[in-house]
């Protein structure tokens, strides 16, 4: 399909009506959505006069009614428990070098030490507990068990909740 003089007339029409793409192509028929969107972009058509509207409201029923929605309470601060670091000290091979990506094996700890751009970095390399890729003292890092928030009194209050009683 070329785009000829009134085609391309019409797909400006369009545009500035602020129809989207699928529903231009579909007006003008024999060509698709990428097509008018690369014209679109082409023909440098980036504003419109009026944006495509949705079919239904997109908001909250309070926004559409035109209340104010209610404020969300604040989130609980969640602290993390992760102990500081006990003085392990990385496992020394017999070569005296300690545990790099070279050397270290599938039963060794794997927990990084330092920074891995420089040349002193390395792995823990401490004997790892069975079924995890860190010791035991890295384990305890690594794997936090899920930690108990404080809950918000999202509850009815007891009056609300006498009223529906009484009423019901």
């Amino acid at each position: 399909m070329a785009w000829t003089d009134e085609r391309v007339e019409l797909l400006k029409t369009l545009w500035a009506e602020g129809l989207s793409a699928a529903q231009i192509a579909n007006k003008m028929g024999g060509v698709t959505r990428n097509a008018v969107i690369g014209k679109v972009h082409r023909l440098g058509l980036s504003g419109r006069a009026t944006p495509a509207k949705p079919q239904r409201g997109c908001g909250p029923a309070a926004e559409r009614k035109g209340e104010a929605a209610p404020a969300k309470p604040a989130r609980p601060e969640i602290r993390s428990v992760i102990p500081e670091p006990d003085a392990i000290t990385p496992l020394v091979l017999d070569s005296g070098d300690k545990t790099t990506v070279n050397t270290i094996k599938n039963n060794m700890c794997k927990w990084p030490i330092g920074d891995p751009a420089r040349d002193d970095f390395h792995f823990c390399g401490q004997p790892a507990v069975v079924g995890k890729s860190y010791c035991a003292h890295h384990a305890r890092m690594a794997f936090q068990p899920p930690q108990r928030r404080e809950r918000t009194d999202v509850r009815r209050p007891a009056a609300q909740i006498e009223r529906r009683r009484a009423a019901g």
